[in-house]
């Protein structure tokens, strides 16, 4: 899969700094975007999920795009769904660099980038003024906690996003599990996070009345299993629309990079192909405890279209990558597509 653009990363773009590489990436992206949009669609099977039809099953996690900035040039290079933020409800400028960092032999990263976004208020205006594009991408909204506001204001820095961004999103979701602001993770807790969620659903309801925008949460791949289980019972108790699993993973088990580099790198969420066989065990655990009609998008370590069909066989109804597309390039979305759609 893309051997020329793998050849180049491995040899070049390794030797530059990462968040400086994403940027320059995503800047050429969206310049080439008049060109991709010319690109023949890859021919796929439609996929119906949460009322929402996607053009198929594959879309971006959340992480590339965090401000909107470049929706339907992802969706022109075969992204079927694009999710941006994570968007907290004020701007804020994330963690200190570096803060991004790959592990080229697991084909993986490590972020600690901390909600770096430009906030709910600059974004809504964005995608007000982008609109409603015909043809492109189904859009997904991840919103999370701003990291100077105290854990009992956090229901109200949610609603102030929500009322944003829900009348842009079409679908929205709830991040607790992000490792990279402190406490959030401590929001997937079930009391906790019961009230959030229905504070939310009910801005969502007030802001679109006559519509109503999915909503879903994104879960860690750290929680126990009971506490995956908790949140699943939990999710079909309050009419939930879906689950991400999931997030990434504070754990550095099983990694080829020397254990000193690791170390050096320090704290982050771990994503790639080390994330992959735990994010299907919990995917695959929360299918059995809900049943067939909660949406679930698997992501976590997905790179082939093997990769996303073995999730979609462990119960998920969509799935997404973020690390392929790192070290795949620009031609991997239409290759995983193209690869599920000749299975």
């Amino acid at each position: 899969m893309g051997r020329p653009y793998r050849l180049l990363f491995d040899h070049v773009l390794t030797r530059s700094d990462p968040e400086r590489a994403h940027h320059a990436a995503f800047r050429a992206i969206r310049a080439a975007a008049p060109v991709t949009r010319r690109v023949p669609a890859v021919a796929a099977e439609p996929v119906e999920a949460m009322g929402l039809r996607f053009p198929h099953a594959f879309g971006l996690a959340a992480g590339f795009d965090k401000n909107g900035v470049g929706i339907d040039a992802l969706g022109a290079l075969g992204f079927g769904h694009v999710e941006i933020g994570t968007v907290t409800g004020e701007p804020q400028p994330g963690n200190p660099r570096p803060r991004l960092f790959r592990l080229p032999q697991d084909r993986a990263v490590v972020n600690r980038m901390g909600f770096n976004n430009e906030g709910a208020e600059a974004v809504a205006t964005r995608l007000a003024r982008r609109g409603r594009p015909e043809g492109g991408p189904v859009l997904g909204i991840n919103i999370g906690k701003t990291k100077v506001v105290p854990a009992e204001h956090a229901i109200a820095d949610h609603e102030k996003s929500t009322g944003l961004l829900a009348p842009h999103a079409d679908y929205l979701v709830v991040n607790v599990s992000s490792p990279n602001t402190p406490g959030l993770r401590d929001l997937q807790a079930v009391e906790l996070l019961e009230p959030l969620l229905g504070a939310v659903r009910r801005r969502a309801d007030q802001v679109r009345p006559d519509d109503r925008v999915p909503l879903l949460v994104k879960i860690a791949p750290d929680l126990s299993d009971e506490d995956v289980l908790a949140v699943a019972d939990l999710a079909v108790a309050i009419g939930l629309d879906g689950l991400i699993a999931t997030n990434t993973t504070i754990t550095r088990d099983g990694l080829r990079t020397d254990a000193a580099t690791v170390e050096a790198i320090g704290a982050g969420g771990l994503s790639g192909a080390p994330l992959r066989e735990r994010a299907t065990a919990v995917l695959r655990m929360v299918r059995e405890r809900v049943g067939p009609d909660l949406t679930l998008v698997g992501v976590g370590g997905i790179t082939t279209a093997a990769d996303a069909r073995a999730r979609l066989h462990a119960g998920a109804d969509l799935v997404q990558g973020y690390t392929g597309f790192v070290y795949e390039g620009a031609l991997w979305p239409r290759t995983v597509v193209a690869g599920l759609s000749s299975a």
